[in-house]
């Protein structure tokens, strides 16, 4: 009889294969596995890596409180950026004391920045970003200087420092808005910033009493600039280029203008422009607490003429010169507590009494211009309260300061006028299509 050894060799085969392809297929599962864990481990130690990077620089720079901004760039990228805020009486010697710089590094660096930027300058919130690298050394510096201009300092085996201009740009915003309570309150309920408020208050303080003259529907309307600064979120508010304040059938209008001589001022559309010879209200926002004439002293008790204009407001709020002058008389006089007396052109004069102190080199014999800061609202001398005692002096004679006929300034005549009437028609149109674009 005759063996058949085909079936048995089949069947080893298969059993074979079968025996190859569990085997494979194991070892494939437990690389895998060990790949994954592998990965989970590495994965791990890199972040923890990155947290002990953190957490180490974190611990330094929170020594001083004030980082405001850590960032670990992508692996492609070399360096590590932390961005601090100057505090109050902070130098930025002491800033330096955070990063790994030795005594002779950190001073070769603070003469070299000094001969570009004055150290001692650094103001509160000023920021300024450094770069480190991996071994965290110090690489870079950038000091925001002011809005639009950056000190970059390049760290390696010798100093290098550039100062940078920015790219900026301006756009025009415009805004309308009606005075239901008083035009700083509903400026800032239609979302108009604070120092376009301020500009309108002091442009419009030569022709308007704001306490007496506002009336309640009074229409407001303004454009100005925004600029802002290529790859910077930040913006700032330039100047107003036309403002109109209408109330009942009155108008007042102003667009802004450079003149040959180069200042830049504001007129209306007949080119005049819209500086009196000495300001009515002396400082923004005030509210007129007495007014000339004969009233009851709340000190003293009795009738008495008051030769002036009170107004109220906080102590310590800016007062300006009422116009362009000398410094007549700058200290205590009685009653009056710190004064200051400028003496005009035409024999105008005007006052200023119970101030709580003076700008620094305010004194006597010092010429100043119109709007500029002269002293600070007080208490001082015989006074009830915080406020400003305001007279304008006319041939040595006190006037109301309200009732007043003011000459204006410069009035545009000729070429500078024809340049003028093409430059407000195109400001105006401007103002229009943003109102209703």
């Amino acid at each position: 009889m005759q063996l058949n050894l085909k079936p048995v060799f089949l069947s080893i085969c298969v059993i074979f294969g079968l025996f190859i392809f569990i085997s494979n297929t194991l070892k494939l599962e437990l690389k895998i596995k060990s790949d994954i864990l592998t990965n989970k481990v590495n994965d791990k130690n890199f972040k923890d890596n990155d947290k002990n990077l953190n957490i180490n620089i974190q611990k330094e720079i929170n020594q001083n409180n004030n980082i405001i901004e850590f960032k670990r760039d992508l692996p492609d990228k070399k360096l590590n950026q932390i961005s601090i805020i100057v505090k109050k009486d902070q130098t930025f010697s002491e800033i330096l004391d955070n990063f790994n710089l030795i005594n002779k590094r950190k001073y070769q660096l603070i003469n070299a920045i000094s001969e570009h930027f004055d150290l001692r300058d650094l103001k509160v919130n000023q920021k300024i970003i450094f770069f480190i690298d991996k071994n965290e050394e110090l690489k870079e510096i950038i000091i925001e200087i002011d809005f639009k201009t950056n000190l970059k300092i390049i760290l390696n085996s010798q100093i290098k420092i550039e100062k940078k201009e920015l790219k900026t740009y301006s756009i025009i915003e415009s805004k309308e808005y009606l005075i239901k309570d008083s035009l700083y309150a509903d400026g800032v309920k239609s979302n108009l910033p604070n120092k376009i408020i301020i500009k309108l208050i002091q442009l419009f303080s030569f022709d308007l009493d704001f306490q007496r003259d506002i009336k309640k529907d009074t229409e407001v309307s303004v454009s100005y600039e925004i600029t802002n600064v290529e790859n910077k979120s930040q913006y700032s508010y330039g100047d107003i280029n036309y403002a109109r304040i209408t109330i009942k059938n009155n108008t007042l209008e102003y667009f802004k203008f450079t003149t040959d001589d180069g200042f830049i001022d504001y007129f209306n559309r007949e080119g005049k422009n819209v500086k009196k010879s000495i300001l009515k209200t002396p400082l923004d926002g005030a509210k007129v607490s007495s007014n000339f004439g004969m009233r009851k002293h709340p000190i003293l008790g009795f009738n008495k003429m008051h030769k002036g204009i009170d107004f109220a407001a906080p102590k310590g709020t800016p007062v300006y010169a009422g116009g362009n002058g000398v410094i007549e008389i700058a200290g205590n006089n009685g009653a009056y507590g710190k004064y200051i007396r400028i003496r005009h052109t035409n024999d105008y004069k005007t006052a200023y009494a119970h101030l709580s102190g003076f700008r620094k080199g305010i004194s006597k014999g010092v010429r100043v211009n119109q709007g500029d800061i002269i002293g600070y609202v007080g208490s001082t001398g015989r006074s009830t309260g915080p406020h400003l005692h305001y007279e304008i002096i006319y041939q040595g004679k006190q006037i109301n300061p309200l009732t007043l006929k003011l000459p204006s300034g410069k009035i545009l005549q000729g070429d500078e006028l024809k340049r003028f009437q093409r430059k407000y028609k195109m400001i105006f149109a401007e103002h229009l299509n943003n109102l209703f674009e």
